[in-house]
């Protein structure tokens, strides 16, 4: 009877023990955050995840009451800040706001990754989706995209076309692109969206895939001829820009961006970072300034719904790789 006596003690201790625990861990999540938070974005200043980024933290730090920095770190197709926030203090004070290349895409097209999508990170809530539009220098005599795959294969030496790194929607594409046309192009890596569209516009480099974010503005002065939208949604931004699947059926993609916490991170903080940033996300105003900025505001998902995305798209996205001809390249 004592035996048992003990054992009950015993089992009351610990549950006592984890109950505490659990108030501590609930306590913990309700006064976070409680000091600065960064935003690790892994492209240059002027991208789509820098822009939703300035955006979201206009709304972040007055909810938070803390200062919110972005940080940009860009690099290797976004790998650089992606394994940065991977190997980060899993505490919710370093996130990431990574697109589908990082967390999708790049699993494919390189050889080894320093983190792993799945197992690395958290995922906390979509951001956005970004259409991309092929933009040429106005010198290039094509007026639509037709003109413009012609005019690459009547070229003694392969033209050239900037990217925002390898791996990134920019360069991606453009392979699509390349391996459905059989055009020769070759890749020129930049360090973010702004100063490649700046050697497009210069005439450096003659065409590339510029997301709607950072393009815009450049577009709409008529500093680049469009060719057409990588999605097949029309823009209310530029509605009298055509789908490249008009003229080469199947071309439908866009980018997407999504923001992650390291693996490790508290559940309760988890949980706390999902719905703070979601009611950011789902902001009326802030859902219009995405749209007036390019991009189309998506519904930002559960820590679960969003797991099972990423696994989808990391398949989707495997298959694309793959038929471009572009697997392990990188």
């Amino acid at each position: 009877m004592k035996s048992i006596s003990n054992i009950k003690r015993a089992i009351t201790g610990l549950l006592l023990a984890g109950a505490t625990v659990a108030m501590a861990a609930a306590a913990q999540a309700q006064d976070f955050p409680k000091r600065a938070v960064t935003i690790v974005v892994p492209f240059a200043a002027g991208g789509s995840g820098d822009i939703l980024a300035r955006m979201a933290i206009q709304k972040l730090e007055p909810k938070w009451g803390v200062p919110v920095i972005v940080d940009n770190k860009p690099g290797a197709g976004g790998n650089i800040g992606a394994a940065a926030v991977a190997r980060a203090t899993p505490d919710g004070y370093t996130l990431l706001l990574g697109s589908s290349a990082q967390f999708a895409v790049n699993v494919s097209l390189f050889k080894s990754l320093p983190y792993d999508p799945v197992k690395d990170f958290v995922p906390l809530a979509l951001a956005a989706a970004t259409p991309f539009v092929l933009v040429t220098n106005n010198d290039v005599p094509a007026k639509n995209l037709t003109e413009f795959i012609a005019y690459a294969k009547a070229q003694e030496k392969p033209l050239s076309y900037a990217t925002a790194g390898f791996g990134v929607p920019h360069h991606l594409y453009m392979e699509m692109l390349k391996s459905m046309t059989g055009i020769n192009l070759t890749p020129v890596p930049y360090r973010g969206s702004a100063p490649a569209l700046t050697d497009v516009v210069a005439g450096h480099v003659p065409v590339m895939f510029v997301d709607l974010g950072p393009g815009l503005g450049q577009i709409q002065a008529g500093a680049v001829r469009t060719l057409g939208l990588s999605l097949a949604q029309k823009s209310d931004i530029l509605p009298d820009v055509p789908f490249i699947k008009d003229t080469l059926p199947g071309f439908n993609v866009a980018s997407w961006q999504m923001y992650a916490a390291p693996a490790g991170t508290p559940k309760e903080i988890i949980a706390k970072l999902n719905s703070d940033l979601r009611s950011v996300i789902e902001d009326p105003q802030l859902k219009q300034q995405v749209s007036k900025a390019g991009m189309l505001p998506m519904e930002a998902g559960s820590v679960e719904q969003l797991q099972t995305f990423m696994k989808s798209e990391i398949t989707r996205w495997s298959d694309v790789v793959r038929k471009a001809g572009i697997e392990g390249s990188q």
